[in-house]
């Protein structure tokens, strides 16, 4: 029986990587594309076949789909396109990658009738913005939680340059008909060869922990597993075409529990807590981001990270993605710390 063929977008990233390896796990023809210039340093595994895609351009990107379409004699079965930008010198990065480029890829695969079983688009929570953010109950003993969670009825109110871009994308996406898509919303992700996460647990093991606000915060994260299981779980799934779906591990948590559980698995170093306001974290962002800008430096401070900062509820339902499709998160934070750290470890990293 012939494989059945999987394209992977973004396959050098953080989630992209781990979606490829699965695929090849789960016995697919597994075609990691990047460009040209992106590193294979976790897209080593036998069998690995490449794809060069230039999705910034779409006459290049059509040949080249055209090219590996001729050689493959079909278009490929699954496409996930998790290739992103997270960061960039300017806001017109975040557009050009996460919205021209999707639009790119999507035209470019119909022109070329290269339409696939399935099109999975890797989202993010961070389209919604600061939603929900009043309270609609006191804190108790049973119930810490003030604010209510996400769901699928609101309205994405983005308030970063990459939200807003990830959100375009979607909206071009379910301007489509007869494409055959499924939108993914992981909340912040996190696991091995993840590199902001290990900002914290590198500042930990310094032995500072900087948090800002005073109003409470609930987080909630996904490990990189279960993102990837929620991929390959929408595949052949027939009820998620043209819908879209929160991702997390199920759980919320206090601001200071994902670095209470870092310090833990550090071997519990001593660590100076810092709260600071959220005008001064303001203050800070926008003049570090103002900075690198004018000098063209990548920075994570800046004023779209303080809006992420800010934001006090990241709280999201992902009862929908159990029903449709299955979606079991499989690893909680304190078990994806532990594994998280030790690879950081073991990475040479920490």
């Amino acid at each position: 029986m012939e494989k059945k063929t999987i394209l992977v977008t973004g396959a050098s990233g953080f989630i992209g990587s781990f979606i490829c390896s699965k695929g090849l796990e789960q016995g697919l023809e597994v075609w990691a594309g990047m460009r040209s210039t992106s590193s294979s340093q976790y897209l080593k595994e036998e069998g690995m076949k490449f794809a060069q895609l230039d999705l910034g351009d779409y006459e290049k990107l059509r040949s080249q789909l055209h090219d590996y379409k001729e050689q493959m004699g079909r278009g490929w079965d699954y496409v996930v396109h998790a290739a992103g930008a997270t960061k960039s010198i300017d806001r017109e990065g975040f557009f050009r990658t996460n919205t021209e480029g999707t639009k790119n890829l999507i035209r470019a695969l119909m022109a070329e009738d290269m339409v696939p079983k399935r099109f999975v688009f890797v989202s993010s929570l961070s389209i919604f913005g600061a939603i929900r953010e009043t309270p609609v109950r006191k804190a108790t003993s049973d119930n810490p939680w003030v604010y209510a969670p996400i769901g699928k009825g609101d309205v994405p109110q983005p308030n970063t340059a990459y939200g807003e871009s990830k959100w375009q994308a979607e909206q071009f996406l379910q301007t489509l008909t007869d494409f055959p898509y499924v939108i993914l919303r992981p909340t912040g992700v996190y696991g091995p060869r993840e590199r902001d996460y290990f900002i914290m647990a590198k500042s930990i093991k310094q032995h500072v922990d900087f948090a800002v606000g005073y109003r409470p915060q609930e987080i909630t994260f996904v490990y990189v597993d279960d993102v990837v299981q929620a991929v390959y779980k929408t595949l052949d799934a027939p009820e998620v075409v043209g819908k879209a779906y929160f991702l997390s591990d199920g759980e919320v948590y206090g601001s200071r529990q994902f670095s209470d559980l870092l310090q833990r698995e550090l071997g519990n170093p001593w660590v100076l807590h810092i709260k600071a306001p959220l005008w001064f974290l303001r203050l800070v962002c926008a003049v570090n981001g103002f900075v690198c800008n004018r000098l063209g430096k990548l920075t994570t401070l800046n004023l779209d990270k303080y809006h992420i900062l800010a934001q006090r509820n990241w709280q999201c339902d992902i009862e929908p993605a159990r029903q449709d499709f299955g979606y079991q998160p499989q690893v909680l934070l304190e078990e994806g710390v532990r594994r998280s750290v030790a690879w950081y470890k073991e990475a040479g990293w920490l």
